[in-house]
């Protein structure tokens, strides 16, 4: 067999290749066997699998950020493509075993991504707003232009959260041109602040999990909290109506109750940062599975777009 990338392999074939593995969890059949549940990835694509003959030598070999040399058989899942047949073994010296070389490749680099939201703060004309903002970039930096933007679904990967946050800046301000009633130092300080809580919240760009603060407070009430800290910091009066707001449009930034937002939008800023939020992170996690099809094809379903597939036109 020749090594092929994974967008290579077709269904029903075997094939060998070298990959990067994603996530891993142990998990327990209903025999009450356990076996390892993995996520693969090279620069093409993903693809998951499971390891039925596992123990506990396997479990501490095959974990998260460890390039493998994999061998298997390409099958459809109720309609997914996954991985059978699996035979693993840690890659050596000699062979292709550098994870770097597996990872998303973001569009902009991380020095330019972290000059473009400098040149933004630069354009929060409101001062609270900008002193917070400015607190709170520095004092998680190196952590916010690492982190990925979410575990699965969205710019999953290292750099994907300051991705996120500069797309998100490109659309507010649009929308700020097209509509002149918008509070463009409000919106630039939210957007930028919106999803700063993932930092605590997530593990990092590897083996993404959610931390104890991650599971039993979330990245919303952490913003919250980092936002009243910054004003106690900074002597600002927490009871500002520009504080208010700004705290406001960050807790209401996921639109409904039901999806983790204390409170509903308020205010048009609000209503706005929630509609760009959710349009970049759609975007993203529609062009991540179109990636993964040939034109003509459809897509995996997708949990986070209410468990859609997407078709990908031929031309």
């Amino acid at each position: 067999m020749t090594i092929k990338m994974l967008n290579e392999i077709q269904v029903d074939e075997n094939f060998e290749t070298y990959v990067l593995i994603q996530s891993m969890d142990v998990r327990v059949t209903r025999a009450g066997k356990q076996y390892q549940a993995f996520t693969f990835r090279d620069h093409s694509s993903s693809i998951s699998g499971n390891l039925w003959n596992t123990n506990e030598k396997t479990i501490r070999e095959f974990i998260p950020g460890t390039v493998v040399y994999m061998t298997g058989k390409k099958e459809l899942y109720q309609g997914m493509p996954q991985v059978n047949q699996i035979q693993l073994r840690v890659a050596t010296g000699m062979e292709p075993g550098n994870p770097e070389d597996y990872k998303d490749k973001p569009p902009i680099s991380k020095s330019d991504l972290e000059e473009e939201i400098n040149k933004k703060c630069f354009e929060i004309t409101n001062a609270n707003y900008q002193r917070i903002v400015r607190l709170l970039l520095n004092k998680y930096r190196k952590a916010f232009f690492a982190s990925p933007a979410a575990k699965s679904n969205h710019h999953a990967f290292e750099t994907g959260l300051a991705l996120h946050t500069v797309s998100m800046l490109r659309l507010a301000e649009a929308f700020a041109e097209l509509y002149p009633v918008l509070n463009r130092s409000l919106l630039y300080a939210g957007v930028i602040l919106h999803d700063l809580g993932k930092v605590i919240e997530l593990t990092g760009s590897v083996g993404t999990e959610y931390t104890l603060a991650g599971n039993l407070l979330g990245h919303i009430a952490i913003i919250d909290e980092e936002i009243t800290k910054a004003v106690i910091e900074l002597e600002i009066d927490d009871n500002k109506e520009d504080v208010l707001l700004l705290r406001h449009i960050v807790l209401a930034h996921h639109g409904l109750l039901e999806y983790g937002s204390p409170v509903r939008p308020k205010i048009i800023e609000a209503e706005v940062l929630h509609y760009i939020d959710k349009l970049d992170a759609s975007i993203s996690m529609m062009t991540s599975a179109l990636q993964q099809v040939a034109p003509g094809e459809k897509t995996q379903r997708i949990f986070g777009l209410d468990n859609r597939n997407f078709y990908r036109p031929k031309n």
